[in-house]
């Protein structure tokens, strides 16, 4: 079998047989290449920085605060889709593939992976000895292929998962959606018996094999090229069978960290919601050779600022930094942090601001004059070409503000063309787009923003619309970090587009947006940020497109499906229908990645010239550390980036120049 490195998916394209995969971990954070001369590189960089780090001392009980609205919802990876349940389940499951330091695939329960037929059938080679323990890390079962035939019964199952995490399987595997829509016929307690063995419903309809305990086959709807970066997201974790016999169907939904079964890096041997959690290494982890901690400690706080008075005691090995916290050490040398500032590298999230297309009022009633208002096309670009985002910018990055600048729906750095170009520089060369200048925003035009403006004005008032137009921005009440962000964005709109066009109210929600803002229809926009499940730009783009009922924000946010066609909302439908039907388009390319990529920018530059969507930030913020960022796995795809494993740390705090030491051998690495 061969490896596949992300970055170079068009080697799929040169050989009729492309398997990938690799020998098992060296235990060097750098992971493996099928290029010599970069392995050379990067292992003479990772001794390099073992022995800067032996100097220092490194830290094996780690502590770490996270703010009290990060919580965990759920102990089971497969029923959650949110980053605060991630960043803590991913070391607590291991999935079939991870990724190093440099976001490429590397193996996890899978040593070897491949396709031999273009991507429609993709075979994994698990590895043996790999055991589910309890939170004593006392051994209960092997971890076996029928683990993740179990585990996709689960997703798929309607009463069993509540239909999370259904999207990509229902997409991509041969039987899903009809096993899935089978399930949804049945009672719950006749779908709560089904199972995933041999013989049964399940394994008559769904495309997966297991031929013996080791290999796990999957059989897609068509050429999926990227299906091995699926395999990094929570949808593909194994579950135990033997767990699931033990506990009963309700047992795993309620499972907590003392009843549930473990196979990652560390179980959770202590929980206290709101108040901590405590990971402790696992001694039976496969990966015998990597490095992890003895324990890591999480303390749950009220706020930053929180976080930071305990930093200052050296009660917590991490902080990040408030607005207000930046601007007081950058701006005094002789701050005992001055020389300590660690600007993060940007995350796998590209935020935009999302418009709902079918308002609704607090009484329940159709909020006419918005929804007409942002069917317009020339009220949206008004926004697009004049809404400076400069002031917005330093609340998230008050030294580096330019940094946060976003022109591009994609997460730059997600996926490159066989010769080395980000997909994003695509997009950016269909929209003719001039590179960013660090100093204003690019796409702004003011001349362009006042044209489109008083057109809207003109055309929306002839039907019925009453300027200015009411903006409700729903923010979580009792968050006066949120608050102080909103406010800053009322007066960015203001002072962009004039109190005679948009006023934006401010308003909140109390525990839920989901429950309380979205599902009943009350905001006019919503700022989310989006990080890919997969490698591919159909997961960012498909995400939009009209008439599916799997694509998140046109479901949840944006609500286009549920708009009327009318003489208002005709020309917006009719935009929504050429956009999806050039992703459409996109995504039946599975045979030349380049032509795909090309073919999805066309599609991206489409929606954003068209002003469906608003690129709105990235999100480089700063901190102070005794840990290299730079030594964490770095995907903009899959659900594993705050894995603690292999984890570079100091005790004595990393300076600013030791880090960007680390980012500029992390870069150079990378680039070969």
């Amino acid at each position: 079998m061969k490896k596949t490195v992300s970055k170079l998916f068009a080697l799929l394209l040169a050989s009729s047989v492309v398997l990938s995969g690799c020998n098992s971990s060296t235990g060097e954070t750098s992971g493996e290449k099928t290029d010599g001369e970069s392995t050379t590189a990067q292992n003479e960089q990772t001794e390099g920085e073992q022995d800067a780090q032996s100097s220092a001392d490194e830290i094996t009980d780690l502590v770490i605060p996270k703010v009290a609205t990060r919580e965990l919802e759920t102990f089971n990876i497969l029923h959650s889709q949110l980053a605060s349940d991630f960043e803590n389940l991913c070391n607590l499951t291991e999935p079939l593939l991870e990724v190093d330091t440099y976001g490429e695939l590397s193996p996890a329960l899978a040593e070897e992976w491949g396709t031999e037929d273009g991507g429609l059938t993709w075979t994994f080679k698990l590895r043996e000895g790999v055991k589910w323990v309890d939170v004593n890390a006392q051994e209960k079962a092997d971890c076996v292929s029928q683990d993740f035939a179990t585990s996709l019964e689960w997703v798929l199952n309607f009463h069993k998962n509540d239909s999370a995490n259904t999207s990509m399987p229902l997409e991509m595997i041969q039987g899903a959606e009809e096993y899935y829509e089978y399930t949804k016929t049945l009672s719950a307690e006749e779908a709560q018996a089904l199972t995933a063995g041999e013989g049964s419903k399940f394994r008559e309809m769904v495309g997966i094999e297991t031929p013996d305990d080791y290999t796990v086959v999957y059989h897609c709807t068509t050429p999926k090229p990227y299906f091995d970066t699926v395999a990094t997201y929570a949808c593909l974790y194994p579950m135990s069978q033997a767990m699931v016999d033990e506990l009963g169907v309700k047992g795993v939904q309620e499972m907590n960290n003392e009843t549930m079964w473990y196979n990652g890096c560390y179980t959770m041997t202590s929980y206290v919601q709101g108040n901590e959690k405590v990971f402790t290494k696992n001694p039976t982890y496969w990966d015998t050779e990597c490095s992890l901690f003895n324990t890591v400690t999480i303390k749950m706080v009220e706020s930053n600022d929180v976080a930071f008075q305990l930093y200052q005691t050296g009660e917590v090995d991490y902080v990040d930094l408030t607005e207000s916290n930046l601007k007081t050490i950058s701006g005094n040398a002789n701050n005992e942090f001055y020389d300590y500032l660690v600007e993060k590298p940007v995350d796998k999230y590209s935020y935009q601001i999302h418009f709902n297309y079918s308002k609704n009022k607090e009484d329940g009633t159709p909020d006419t004059n918005w929804n007409t208002a942002i069917a317009n096309e020339n009220f949206r670009k008004a926004i697009y070409y004049g809404l400076d985002l400069t002031d917005y910018y330093k609340r998230v990055n008050a030294v580096n503000p330019m940094n946060c600048e976003n022109n591009f729906y994609t997460m730059k750095g997600l996926i490159y063309t066989s010769d080395g170009t980000d997909y994003t520089e695509l997009v950016r060369q269909e929209m003719g787009l001039p590179e960013n200048n660090g100093e204003t925003m690019i796409r702004l035009d003011a001349e362009k923003a006042e044209e489109y403006k008083q057109a809207a004005i003109e055309e929306l008032t002839a039907l019925g619309v009453t300027f200015p137009v009411g903006l409700d921005y729903y923010i979580a009440s009792a968050n006066q970090v949120s608050l102080d962000s909103a406010n800053v964005f009322k007066q960015t709109v203001s002072s962009s587009l004039g109190d005679d066009f948009i006023v934006v109210n401010i308003k909140t929600y109390i525990s839920s947006a989901t429950t309380e803002v979205y599902t009943p229809k009350l905001h006019s926009i919503s700022t989310n940020g989006w990080g890919a499940d997969y490698g591919d730009p159909q997961n960012y783009l498909g995400q939009e497109t009209y008439g599916y009922d799997n694509a998140y924000y046109s479901t949840s946010q944006s609500k286009i499906n549920d708009v009327e066609e009318t003489e208002a909302t005709k020309d917006l439908l009719d935009t929504y229908k050429e956009f999806t039907r050039l992703v459409e388009e996109a995504d039946a390319i599975t045979d030349d990645l380049d032509a795909r990529y090309q073919a999805y920018a066309v599609a991206e530059a489409y929606m954003l010239d068209h002003a469906l969507v608003i690129p709105f930030y990235y999100n480089p913020t700063w901190c102070l550390t005794k840990i290299d960022p730079y030594s964490k796995m770095n995907a903009m795809f899959g659900s594993q980036n705050e894995k603690m494993k292999n984890w570079k740390t100091n005790a004595n705090g990393f300076t600013t120049e030791e880090i960007k030491a680390s980012e500029e051998a992390h870069n150079s690495a990378t680039s070969k």
